[in-house]
């Protein structure tokens, strides 16, 4: 068995139980909650366990995120960094209209999104019952 074909089993897995687990987001949370605490949990033992020092860690742990482009993204947070790309002001500065008027657009989307889910939900059971 090739690793392709080993990638492809596991992406197909995680489609199906991703489809499953995201009909009940609690479940799903303390799932996902526990698969990530056990994996940094066998990071952390590792790096233990092979005398890996403070400095040593910091300076990996950082030259991995910073390769990989989330060192920034992770800690400052996407939106904070397209607002400075785009030049939005703070939100103090901001002004009381402008931040209704995002208020009213989050509504709209929800709103928008909940009629959505609500049409899938509907074509699942009529799927259902053919």
């Amino acid at each position: 068995m090739g690793i392709k074909n080993i990638v492809k089993f596991f992406d197909k897995l995680e489609d199906k139980v991703r489809g499953k687990l995201s009909q009940y987001p609690i479940l799903y949370g303390f799932i996902v909650g526990i698969g990530l605490v056990l994996f940094w949990r066998g990071v952390w033992h590792i790096a233990d366990d092979i005398n890996l020092g403070s400095l040593i860690s910091i300076i990996i742990g950082a030259i991995t995120l910073l390769i990989t482009g989330i060192f920034v993204s992770e800690f400052l947070g996407k939106k904070l960094i397209i607002s400075g790309i785009v030049g939005e002001q703070k939100m103090e500065k901001k002004e009381e209209k402008e931040i209704e008027t995002e208020e009213t657009q989050i509504r709209n989307l929800q709103s928008t999104l909940k009629r959505v889910e609500e049409k899938l939900d509907h074509i699942d059971q009529e799927m259902e019952e053919k």
